[in-house]
């Protein structure tokens, strides 16, 4: 048997349940004495509830005031201590400086990413095998020879590279309409 969780319980107690989930509670406590003394207990608690929320009688009016009075006095208590520094934001949010600043970041920014897109004619050269994918194929390259897997005509090729220096294309062959995979390893 399947008993009602606590929200249940205190929502059948207070009449908040919907129909069909009150009388299903209802069913499981005709038959259940531990989930009714449960379901009764919210009910008594919910029957002293409006008892604990009477408040006294409070004047709100003479409160209001009273709070807006220690606020002005913190506020002059504030004012009496304070340096005679000037706030930030009696200075310009946008300066000239600030804008120079932000132009030179900006192109800073820019060269070095040309520079690592497009290495100058310095760059060094790695002399041992390499795995690349080509504009049609896959290939495996050291010094002046390479090994090309073409796959031209080939649409949504797949790659996929290994740790230890291979390399995977997967596509479908245009011409033949078969799934052709080509392998390619350096060791």
């Amino acid at each position: 048997m399947r008993h009602p969780d606590r929200a249940t319980l205190a929502l059948h107690a207070g009449g908040d349940l919907g129909p069909i989930a009150r009388w299903r509670t209802q069913r499981h406590l005709a038959t259940c004495a531990d989930c009714r003394d449960e379901a009764a207990a919210f009910h008594g608690v919910r029957a002293i509830l409006p008892e604990l929320a009477e408040t006294p009688e409070i004047s709100w009016n003479r409160l209001a005031a009273e709070m807006k009075a220690n606020i002005r006095v913190g506020l002059a208590a504030g004012e009496c201590v304070r340096t005679g520094q000037t706030p930030l934001r009696e200075t310009p949010l946008f300066t000239r400086a600030r804008a120079v600043v932000a132009f030179a970041s900006v192109v800073v920014l820019l060269f070095a990413g040309l520079v690592l897109e497009h290495p100058g004619p310095g760059a060094p050269k790695y002399d041992g095998v390499v795995v690349q994918t080509t504009a049609n194929g896959i290939q495996v390259r050291e010094g002046g020879q390479a090994l090309r897997l073409l796959h031209s005509g080939a649409q949504n090729v797949l790659y996929s590279v290994g740790a230890q220096g291979s390399m995977r294309a997967r596509y479908v062959d245009p011409e033949t309409g078969y799934v052709t995979i080509n392998n390619v390893y350096a060791d």
